[in-house]
């Protein structure tokens, strides 16, 4: 029935899009710079995300399930746009969509792929994490991330965060879906949740300066930062066992694994946008 009044006339409902968006190059990141998505009312701002950030965005997905060229994780924009009157926020991935197709000419299919990942799960003594209260919901929402040198913070909306610095890593209000996508940020594979667990948690986990220098170095890597080999060397040669040392203290674990995901693959995407 809800399909009837499109069928008769032989069209699709419209696709969701934004009333206006205009994309630019991003600036170069300044130290402490917000980078995220930031919603307020209609309002819609992107600020130096990637391609990749982009397309993971519009269709859900992780970085890892998204397969094309390597400066799809190099080439930073910023979007401003507005949303319809009557479109709610949670169509501005359909909305992302859209755009990629319009300005980057975007084309893709989906893939099932076997991919080496970290399976993160409960260890066998169980779980030694404070559960947190629920994350609150908020009218306006605001991921963004902001970093330097010294390390990383993002803010993930409703009390949640994590932050990657002085050789710890400090999550609050966790979910273990959130814990798994953090770590897959710095560890040599995909981190995919296996735990079960349902609730949100608050976490530190110490590492050796040895451990954070490589998972720093394993993150610039994959949002495609070209770094001298030596450096390449030095991550692909550690084995991070502070970091399963401090797993353990916290009740969890990492364990190699095939699994078969879903992928998107890119046949087609420009490198510039056409014009706004």
């Amino acid at each position: 029935m809800l399909l009837a009044p499109w069928l008769a006339f032989g069209q699709a409902p419209p696709r969701p899009e934004f009333e206006v968006a205009a994309v630019r190059p991003a600036q170069t990141q300044t130290p402490g710079q917000n980078i995220g998505l930031h919603i307020d009312g209609a309002q819609v701002r992107c600020t130096n995300l990637s391609l990749k950030d982009y397309i993971g965005m519009a269709y859900r997905l992780k970085f890892y399930q998204i397969v094309g060229p390597d400066w799809l994780a190099s080439e930073k924009f910023d979007i401003s746009a507005k949303l319809p009157s009557d479109a709610a926020a949670s169509l501005i991935p359909e909305m992302l969509q859209a755009l990629l197709a319009d300005r980057f000419e975007m084309k893709a299919h989906r893939d099932t792929r076997d991919l080496a990942v970290y399976m993160l799960e409960a260890a066998k003594g169980g779980i030694r994490m404070k559960e947190a209260p629920p994350v609150a919901a908020a009218g306006a929402v605001n991921i963004a991330a902001g970093g330097s040198q010294a390390g990383v913070g993002v803010d993930l909306g409703g009390g949640s965060f994590f932050s990657f610095g002085n050789n710890r890593l400090e999550g609050k209000k966790l979910t273990m879906a959130a814990l798994a996508d953090t770590l897959g940020r710095f560890m040599d594979r995909p981190v995919v949740d296996g735990t079960g667990l349902k609730g949100a948690y608050d976490l530190t986990l110490e590492l050796s300066p040895e451990d954070y220098q490589a998972m720093m170095v394993r993150s610039a890597l994959l949002v495609g930062v070209l770094l001298p080999p030596e450096a390449v060397r030095f991550a692909e040669g550690n084995s991070s066992a502070s970091l399963a040392t401090a797993l353990l203290k916290v009740g969890l674990t990492t364990q190699p694994r095939k699994a078969p995901l879903e992928v998107l693959v890119i046949d087609h995407m420009l490198k510039a946008p056409g014009e706004n």
